[in-house]
This record gives C-alpha cells, sequence and structure tokens, in this order.
C-alpha cells in the first residue's frame, strides 16, 4: 500500500514539482528571491499533499467500511444459504421417506396378490387332494367290505380295529426282525472287513520284518567285511609303527651320535639332554651353519687374495 500511494503522489504531483528554468528577464532575481519562491512553491506542494492524503485517509476509511458491509452480508448470505440448504435437506429427507412409503407399500400390494395366487394354487392343489382321496376311498370300500366280513366270521377278533392292532403289531415285529437281520448282517460285513485288514496288516507287518531282517543282514556282512577291512588296516598300522620306532630310535641314536661328536670338536659340555633328540638337532644344525659361514669366508678370502695377486702381476 506504501508503494501505491507513492507511486500516486508522484504521478499527480509530478508536474508541480518540477522546477521552470529561468528566463532571461529572470536572470536579474537575486538569489533571495528564488529562495522565497522555492519556499512558496514547497508550502503550496505540502498543503496539496496533504489535502490529498486527507482524502485518500477518508476514501480508504470509506473501503474499510464497505469491507466490513460486505463482510456482514456475505456471513448474512452464508447463513441464508446453510438454512436453504438445511430445507433443501429436509425436503429431500420428507421425499424419500414419501417415496420409501409408497414403494413398500406397492411392494406389501405386490406380495399380498402373489399370497393371494399362491393360496389359490393351495385351494386348488387341495381340492385335486380331495377329489383323489374321495377316488381312493370308494375304490377301497372293498376292503372295508372284507374287514367286515373276516371279523363277522372270526371268533378272535370283533372288531375291525383289533384286527388292525394286530396286523400293525406283526408288521412292526417283522420291521424289527428285518432291522435285526440288517444290524447282524452289517456287524457280519464289518467283522469281515476287520479280518480282512487284520490279516492284509500281519502280511504287511510280516514283509516290513523280512525286509528288515534282509537289511540288518546286509549291514551285518557289511560290518563283518569293514572289521575285517579294518582289522587288516590295524595289522599293517602296527607293523608299520613297529618300523618307525625302530628307524626313530635309529635316527635318536644317530643324532645323539653326531652331538656327543660336536661336543667333543668344540669341547663343550652337553647342555641338551639325551633325551632331547630336538635340541641336539637344533645345536647340530647351528654348528653346520657356523662351519658353512667360515667356508663361506675362507672362499671369500681366497678370492680377494686370488685378484690382488693378479693386479700384482
Amino acid at each position: 500500500m506504501a508503494l501505491n500511494l507513492e507511486d500516486y503522489f508522484r504521478t499527480v504531483y509530478e508536474d508541480k514539482l518540477l522546477v521552470k528554468m529561468p528566463e532571461r528577464e529572470d536572470e536579474q532575481l537575486t538569489a533571495a528571491t528564488r529562495l522565497l519562491e522555492k519556499r512558496r512553491e514547497m508550502a503550496e506542494v505540502e498543503q496539496a499533499l496533504a489535502t490529498q492524503k486527507e482524502e485518500f485517509h477518508v476514501k480508504m476509511e470509506s473501503l474499510h467500511q464497505r469491507r466490513e458491509e460486505l463482510g456482514n452480508k456475505e456471513e448474512l448470505l452464508k447463513e441464508s444459504l446453510l438454512k436453504f440448504d438445511k430445507f433443501l435437506k429436509e425436503n429431500d429427507t420428507k421425499r424419500s421417506r414419501a417415496v420409501r412409503k409408497a414403494r413398500a407399500e406397492r411392494d406389501m400390494a405386490r406380495q399380498k396378490d402373489r399370497d393371494i395366487e399362491r393360496l389359490g394354487k393351495e385351494i386348488d392343489a387341495l381340492q385335486a387332494r380331495k377329489e383323489r382321496l374321495q377316488g381312493r376311498v370308494k375304490n377301497n370300500a372293498i376292503y372295508w367290505e372284507y374287514m367286515n366280513k373276516v371279523t363277522n366270521r372270526s371268533e378272535k377278533f370283533e372288531e375291525i380295529r383289533e384286527l388292525t392292532v394286530r396286523f400293525d403289531a406283526l408288521l412292526s415285529t417283522r420291521e424289527q426282525l428285518l432291522q435285526r437281520e440288517s444290524e447282524g448282517q452289517e456287524r457280519m460285513e464289518a467283522e469281515r472287513m476287520r479280518l480282512h485288514r487284520y490279516t492284509k496288516d500281519c502280511s504287511d507287518l510280516i514283509l516290513q520284518y523280512n525286509n528288515q531282517l534282509a537289511t540288518l543282514q546286509t549291514q551285518l556282512d557289511d560290518a563283518r567285511s569293514q572289521a575285517l577291512k579294518w582289522e587288516s588296516t590295524w595289522n599293517h598300522i602296527q607293523a608299520t609303527a613297529a618300523k618307525k620306532t625302530l628307524l626313530l630310535g635309529q635316527i635318536k641314536m644317530v643324532t645323539l651320535n653326531l652331538y656327543q661328536m660336536l661336543n667333543k670338536q668344540t669341547k663343550q659340555e652337553g647342555e641338551v639332554a639325551v633325551e632331547d633328540t630336538a635340541g641336539q638337532l637344533d645345536k647340530i644344525q647351528l654348528f653346520i651353519q657356523d662351519l658353512s659361514d667360515i667356508l663361506c669366508d675362507l672362499k671369500r678370502m681366497d678370492m680377494v687374495s686370488a685378484h690382488t695377486s693378479s693386479h700384482v702381476n
């Protein structure tokens, strides 16, 4: 906003702030007169700037109030929109409820139509069944007449009900006997299957034991073969160990003799025990190394003396 204000005042008063070049007839004015003229012009410009600033502040206050009014109107508009949205939602809810109610009533009417149709079909089916049963009763009437004749001639049964009860008892007994026979057949079949499975399991077990026995026999043969092999190897190891032991004893004796000869040559007392063959070998190695060094020094001296004599000649 400060930058815009500065541009505004610069644009409005740029022409007024421009100082005109003095013409030829003003050249006679004194410096004091020109200074007073400049001050007067600056005062006029400052007065104009103050007036414009006041007008600008008034406009800014008006714009601020206008903005507040617009904000209040916007809040009122938002509240109105919220109320209208709530009104629309309530109308949608009522309309949805009415639609669901109408749909439920239509579904109920269709269900009742279906129930009526189903009940009509059931009535037709029951009527047809009634006609069939009446036909069966008519056809079975001869059996009823026959039962009456039987009870009239029978001395044991006086009523048809007693005859039917006896017949039902005999029929139930027959069913029980058939059920027992069926259960006996099932138990017999189960026992037969169990015997078959037991026989098969025993055969499989015998076959498995035979296979294990063959495997164990093979392992026994392999173990015996390995035992013979390792026995031969052990004998060879024992023979080889005897030879190695004899060779080791010979090496120790030779080493001891060399060490004793070394002590005689160096005229030193024995610093190593008789059983310490490794220590004796170390001493012998040091002695041989010393002799080798001495021999190398002698050869070097001979070569130097020969070289010197050749130069002298």
